[in-house]
C-alpha cells in the first residue's frame, strides 16, 4: 500500500503561481511512476501530469505544457506540481497517483490522494 497527501491548493487570482505537494508513505516511493490528475465539477477527471521513477521523464497534458512542472524528490518521498500563469479554467481538485509506470489514463494507476482543491478567479 502506499498512503498520498497532497497539499498546496487554494483561491487564487488569474495570473499567480501555485505549488501542490504530495507526500508519500508506505512501499518504496523511488518504485512508483507518479502522476498529477485533475477534476472540475462536472466533468471526468484528467490527466495532467506524470514522472518517471526516476524523474527523467516527464508528461503533460497539452493544456498545462508550458506553465506546468512536474518534479519530485524521492529522499523526501514528495512529489510535486509547479502551476505557473494560472488560468479560470484550472480550477479543479488535484489528485496525485502512483502506479507501476508512467502513463496517461486514470486507470493506470493504483493508488490515489484525497485531492487538493484549486480555485481560480478571473
Amino acid at each position: 500500500q502506499v498512503q498520498l497527501v497532497e497539499s498546496g491548493g487554494g483561491l487564487v487570482q488569474a495570473g499567480v503561481s501555485l505549488r501542490l505537494s504530495c507526500a508519500a508513505s508506505g512501499r518504496t516511493f523511488s518504485n512508483y511512476a507518479m502522476g498529477w490528475f485533475r477534476q472540475a465539477p462536472g466533468k471526468d477527471r484528467e490527466f495532467v501530469a506524470a514522472i518517471s521513477w526516476s524523474g527523467g521523464s516527464t508528461y503533460y497534458a497539452d493544456s498545462v505544457k508550458g506553465r506546468f512542472t512536474i518534479s519530485r524528490d524521492n529522499a523526501r518521498n514528495t512529489v510535486y506540481l509547479q502551476m505557473n500563469n494560472l488560468k479560470p479554467e484550472d480550477t479543479a481538485v488535484y489528485y496525485c497517483a502512483a502506479g507501476p509506470v508512467t502513463t496517461y489514463p486514470v486507470g493506470g494507476y493504483d493508488y490515489w490522494g484525497q485531492g487538493t482543491q484549486v480555485t481560480v478567479s478571473s
